[in-house]
């Protein structure tokens, strides 16, 4: 990666705070992706709630990346849109979300769209509202395997869940959806043994399943477990963020290889005391659910610190003051992409080191047309 790569020739034509996404290093991104599966596409189900853009979904799938992970139904859409052969909302369904689920189902038939359900509360309201319309619901059941956010835990609830499942003729048993979040150790071989630990329970208790469903599938983790989870060939692998790439993840997963293909375009909009710069980064512009210093890592600056931000400012304590001006820019990346980039409409996107287009951020909206 050459000095100043991310420096934009025409910056003029970039307004700010805003995210820059450089194109080629997108493009890197997914044939990389693509490489460490072997070029095995139907191992890949790349989650699209890091990138929100059709855009970006309409590049996957001329790779040859057809089956998506989503959390929104507007995700879904986009995804389906695109393209996708399948999809999979890896959100139980609560409320108005089922009939606009079901509503996808029966607008796009030529994508295979599934969710996940951990009760059997919900299977029976999925397999009431299917047998309405006369369709049938993919579902996978979400398994707990210590992040406690979601899922059921092997056992006999488990066990319970999929007697109910049998009754319901709507609904059709796909497989288990386990994600392993919680599990981000920076040394890889640390991480990797946490992993496979967490997932001994429920290996054993889907193999023993395949043999009444032998067509069932496994799809695991995200991002951080995805070095983990591409060495067992019998699982589908859901990484996100290497997609676009983010300072948190560059910092924790060593062991992967991804290029940052978006970054924060911020300027100096004050100089309000010697030493101090304020910038147009506020935390509606970089997701701020982390500590100050664990935000943003500026490109083009040194020795600095983030002394605070409000809701359009961040303030910059910096020591070559004297040398700064009111009006430059200075390029970041987040610490964590994903919220970032739900917090923008569009995207400058940049090639060969010059603004060429934008991009709808599309789903970050909750509601499209279903």
């Amino acid at each position: 990666m050459t000095t100043n790569w991310f420096k934009i020739k025409n910056i003029d034509s970039v307004d700010s705070p805003s995210i820059a996404l450089y194109k080629e290093h997108l493009q890197f991104n997914i044939d990389h992706m693509l490489a460490m599966v072997n070029g095995e596409t139907h191992r890949l189900m790349p989650h699209v709630k890091t990138n929100k853009m059709p855009k970006v979904l309409e590049l996957l799938v001329a790779s040859g990346i057809t089956n998506f992970k989503a959390s929104t139904v507007s995700e879904t859409e986009i995804a389906a849109e695109a393209g996708a052969k399948s999809v999979l909302i890896a959100h139980q369904l609560v409320g108005p979300k089922v009939d606009r689920f079901l509503s996808l189902i029966v607008h796009f038939p030529n994508t295979d769209f599934s969710t996940i359900i951990d009760t059997e509360e919900t299977a029976s309201l999925l397999n009431r509202k299917a047998l309405e319309k006369g369709i049938l619901v993919n579902i996978y059941i979400d398994i707990n395997n210590g992040m406690d956010r979601s899922g059921i835990k092997i056992g006999p609830n488990l066990d319970s869940l999929l007697s109910s499942i049998k009754e319901c003729e709507g609904l059709q048993f796909k497989g288990f959806h386990i994600y392993d979040g919680h599990l981000r150790d920076t040394e890889f071989t640390v991480r990797n043994k946490k992993i496979e630990a967490g997932l001994e329970d429920a290996t054993t208790y889907f193999e023993a399943l395949q043999k009444v469903y032998p067509s069932i599938k496994l799809i695991c983790g995200g991002t951080p477990s995805f070095t983990s989870h591409l060495l067992q060939e019998n699982r589908i692998t859901s990484p996100g963020t290497c997609v676009l790439w983010d300072w948190g993840y560059g910092e924790k997963l060593t062991e992967q290889k991804f290029k940052h293909a978006a970054l924060l375009v911020t300027r100096i909009i004050s100089k309000p005391a010697k030493g101090v710069v304020t910038l147009d980064l506020g935390h509606k512009s970089v997701a701020p659910e982390n500590p100050i210093d664990k935000r943003v890592k500026f490109l083009n600056i040194e020795n600095y610190e983030l002394l605070s931000q409000s809701e359009e400012h961040g303030v910059l304590q910096v020591s070559n003051w004297e040398e700064l001006k009111v009006g430059d820019v200075l390029y970041g990346i987040p610490y964590h992409i994903c919220p970032t980039i739900n917090l923008h409409d569009e995207v400058s996107v940049i090639e060969n080191g010059e603004k060429k287009d934008s991009w709808e951020i599309t789903a970050r909206k909750r509601k499209l047309r279903f």
